[in-house]
């Protein structure tokens, strides 16, 4: 499968791609235009929104923080919206470090970026548990998302896909396209150094492995995780794979 061939071309979301055709562990594939990641959808232009709108989308579920939902608002026609808001952690310790007079770099980057997937996991349940919510409440198209759809949306994008019975390594892969779709923005009189914009821009197997590790090492394993602090049990991911797994033949 070409690297573009899940992505939908738009304007004003340049990582807007379906999460459908993915294979699971029982043979089955995950159906496509049902669920969707993106970065913001604040600034999509008419046609854009006639694409969504081409796609069935009824539901979208907003990951960003509070400020950053308020700064860049949206709304779209015959879509329900959710907020579940994730406060992003790096940019608020990059302020600070920046009023200290401290010099951010790359390592120290990408030891916050570690930091802030582990949190995922034990300070953002109650935000991935509304997703799961969602999704297992009906099936109609639905896209979550957060600022530029890589951290808070590339995680739960690798708990729906394990949910699902994704083998890791395809997880993984969906997660670094970030990296071939995602345009970030211009560091417009920004003083950071490009190795650490290179770091807070994009995404890193390291990252999301940080997660993982988390998760294996204090909830033990993803399943026990999904159940004990998602509320997503057997049964919930039985009547999951049923709402967005299909046979090959029908994909």
């Amino acid at each position: 499968m070409n690297d573009f061939s899940r992505s939908h071309l738009l304007t004003g979301a340049s990582n807007f791609r379906d999460l459908g055709g993915y294979r699971a562990a029982d043979g089955r594939v995950v159906r496509w235009r049902t669920i969707f990641r993106s970065d913001h959808l604040a600034t999509l232009t008419p046609r854009d929104r006639d694409v969504l709108a081409s796609l069935g989308l009824q539901r979208a579920v907003d990951l960003r923080g509070r400020a950053e939902s308020a700064a860049l608002a949206y709304e779209l026609p015959h879509v329900r919206y959710q907020a579940l808001p994730i406060e992003p952690v790096v940019a608020e310790r990059a302020r600070e470090m920046a009023q200290a007079g401290q010099r951010m770099t790359a390592s120290v980057a990408v030891e916050w970026m570690q930091d802030t997937y582990r949190a995922f996991v034990s300070d953002n349940a109650r935000q991935f548990a509304g997703l799961f919510e969602q999704l297992l409440s009906e099936d109609t198209p639905l896209v979550f998302h957060c600022t530029a759809g890589k951290d808070r949306t590339g995680f739960a994008a690798a708990l729906i896909l394990l949910a699902l019975g994704v083998p890791r390594s395809t997880v993984m892969e969906d997660y670094l396209l970030t990296n071939r779709l995602y345009r970030r923005p211009a560091a417009v009189g920004s003083s950071t150094p490009d190795e650490v914009l290179d770091v807070i821009w994009t995404v890193q197997e390291g990252f999301l492995e940080a997660a993982l590790q988390a998760v294996e090492r204090d909830h033990g394993g993803v399943p026990s995780y999904l159940e004990r602090s998602l509320g997503v049990g057997d049964a919930a991911r039985r009547r999951l794979a049923d709402l967005y797994l299909q046979s090959p033949a029908s994909s």
